[in-house]
C-alpha cells in the first residue's frame, strides 16, 4: 500500500526524485476561464462579480451589498459556538498573536550616521490593505483565518478584507467566528477567480488591496498567478507534506497517525518516513495497516500513501538529515531522543517539530507559529507566512553637504561609465 525505499539502493536518488516530482497541472480550460473572468471583472466591476457569484455559488443576490457579512453576524456566530469550540478558537488566536508579536519585535528599522553627517537606514511600514481568501463550502478552515489575519493585524495593516464563498448561501459559523476574533475589517461572501480579480483591481464596492493571501482551488491559484505584479501574493501552495525523521524509539502508532494527518488532506498530499531501523519501519507499516480501516477519510489517506507516500530506510540519522535537506519538506518532524542534535543539521524545512510529543497537527492549529508554509521543495528559498509578509521596507538616504562632495564624484564616474550623463551631472551640480 505504501512504497518502501532504501538509500543503499543504486537507483535510490532516481527513485526519490520520482517520488518528489510534482508539477501542478495547468488545465487549459481552467486557465482560459480564469483569464476571461478576470478580464470581465476589470471591465464590468461589481456587475461581473455579482453575475459569476450567483452562477457558480447558486445564489440569487440582487446587489453586491447582499454578499456583505456584517460585524453583528460575525459576533453572533462567535457567541453561538459551543463553549469548547469558542474557547479553542480564542486560545489558538491568542497563541498565534503572541508568537507574531514576538516576530514583529525582531523586525525593526534602523539608521546610522556616517562621519560626514550622511544618514542611512531602513524604515519598515505595514501594507495599507490586504485581502484574505478563505475556502468555503466543504473546505472550511477557521484556523486559516487566524493564520492569515492575525499576522496582518499584528503587522499594523489597517484594512483586512476577507472573501469566502458561501455556496447556496451556507455560511460556516466557525469561519465567521474566527474572523470576529482575528479582527477582520470586512467579510464578503464571494469566492473564486472573480473574488481574486475584485481584490486585485477593485470594483465599485470593493477597494483594491495591496496583497492577497490564503489558499484556494485551481481557479483561485490560477487567478493569483495572473494578478501577481498588480498585487503581491503569499505563494502558490502545492499539496500538503510531512516528513518524519525517526530513530526508531517512538511508538509506531504515533508515527503512522502523523503520516495520516497530512495524507488525509487530499490524494496528492505526501507523507514520508526516514528511519535507519528496518525493523521499526516494518512496525510502522503494520500500524498503518492496523489504523487505516478506522479512519473516516480512509480512501483519501490510502490513495495518498499509495501514490506519493514512502517508508525509507537510511544508513543513519545523519544521512536522514542530508536527505531531509534535499526534500525541503513543508512539515518536518524529528521524532527522536535529543532531537536538537539533528535539528542543528537541518537547513531546509517549512516548520520543524522537535521531539516525540510535537505532532504536526498541533502546529496546524494552536502552537503559535504560522501554518502557511512553503511546499514542493520551495522551503529551500521560502519562509512561513509571517508579519514580514504584511510589511515592506523603504531605504532612507539623507546625504549631508560634505557627503555629497565625496559620493557625487563616485556616482558621476560610474554614471559616465554607463553613458548616463544626466545622472552624472545631477551628482556633479552638488559638488562645490
Amino acid at each position: 500500500m505504501i512504497r518502501k525505499l532504501d538509500s543503499t539502493q543504486d537507483d535510490f536518488q532516481e527513485a526519490l526524485d520520482a517520488l518528489l516530482a510534482f508539477e501542478a497541472e495547468t488545465d487549459d480550460a481552467i486557465e482560459g476561464a480564469v483569464g476571461r473572468i478576470i478580464a470581465d471583472v476589470r471591465a464590468r466591476g461589481d456587475e461581473a462579480v455579482l453575475e459569476y457569484t450567483n452562477k457558480f455559488d447558486r445564489m440569487n443576490a440582487a446587489a453586491m451589498a447582499d454578499f456583505d457579512i456584517a460585524q453583528p453576524e460575525l459576533d453572533a456566530a462567535l457567541a453561538a459556538l459551543p463553549q469548547k469550540q469558542r474557547a479553542a478558537l480564542q486560545i489558538a488566536a491568542e497563541r498565534v498573536r503572541a508568537f507574531h508579536e514576538r516576530q514583529k519585535q525582531e523586525l525593526q528599522g534602523f539608521t546610522y550616521t556616517e562621519p560626514d553627517g550622511t544618514i542611512l537606514g531602513q524604515r519598515i511600514t505595514p501594507l495599507d490593505r490586504v485581502g484574505i481568501y478563505v475556502p468555503g463550502g466543504k473546505a472550511a478552515y477557521p484556523s486559516s483565518v487566524l493564520m492569515n489575519a492575525v499576522p496582518a493585524k499584528v503587522a499594523g495593516v489597517q484594512e483586512i478584507i476577507m472573501v469566502v464563498p458561501t455556496p447556496d448561501g451556507v455560511k460556516n459559523q466557525m469561519v465567521l467566528a474566527a474572523a470576529a476574533i482575528a479582527g477582520v475589517t470586512r467579510v464578503i461572501g464571494i469566492g473564486g477567480a472573480q473574488a481574486v480579480a475584485a481584490l486585485a483591481y477593485g470594483t465599485e464596492s470593493i477597494k483594491a488591496v495591496d496583497k492577497i493571501v490564503g489558499p484556494g482551488n485551481a481557479f483561485v491559484a490560477s487567478a493569483k498567478r495572473r494578478v501577481f505584479g498588480t498585487v503581491g501574493i503569499d505563494m502558490i501552495a502545492g499539496p500538503s507534506e510531512i516528513l518524519v525523521l525517526c530513530d526508531g524509539t517512538t511508538d509506531p502508532d504515533w508515527v503512522a497517525m502523523d503520516l495520516f494527518s497530512q495524507a488525509e488532506h487530499d490524494e496528492l498530499a505526501q507523507a514520508i518516513l526516514l528511519c535507519p531501523d528496518a525493523g521499526y519501519i516494518a512496525q510502522v507499516e503494520a500500524s498503518i495497516a492496523k489504523l487505516l480501516p478506522g479512519m473516516p477519510r480512509k480512501a483519501v489517506i490510502e490513495t495518498s500513501l499509495k501514490d506519493r507516500g514512502a517508508l525509507i530506510r537510511v544508513r543513519s540519522m545523519d544521512e536522514a538529515c542530508e536527505i531531509a535537506n534535499f526534500i525541503a519538506a513543508e512539515h518536518l518532524e524529528i521524532s527522536s531522543g535529543n532531537p536538537q542534535q539533528w535539528a542543528d543539521k537541518i537547513r531546509h524545512a517549512g516548520a520543524m517539530f522537535l521531539g516525540r510529543f510535537s505532532s504536526e497537527s498541533l502546529g496546524d492549529y494552536c502552537c503559535g507559529p504560522n501554518h502557511v508554509l512553503p511546499t514542493s521543495r520551495t522551503a529551500r528559498f521560502s519562509s512561513p507566512l509571517g508579519v514580514y509578509d504584511f510589511q515592506k521596507r523603504s531605504s532612507v538616504i539623507q546625504v549631508s553637504e560634505a557627503g555629497a562632495q565625496t559620493l557625487g564624484r563616485v556616482a558621476a564616474e560610474l554614471a559616465y561609465g554607463e553613458g548616463l550623463q544626466a545622472h552624472a551631472r545631477s551628482a556633479e551640480l552638488r559638488i562645490k
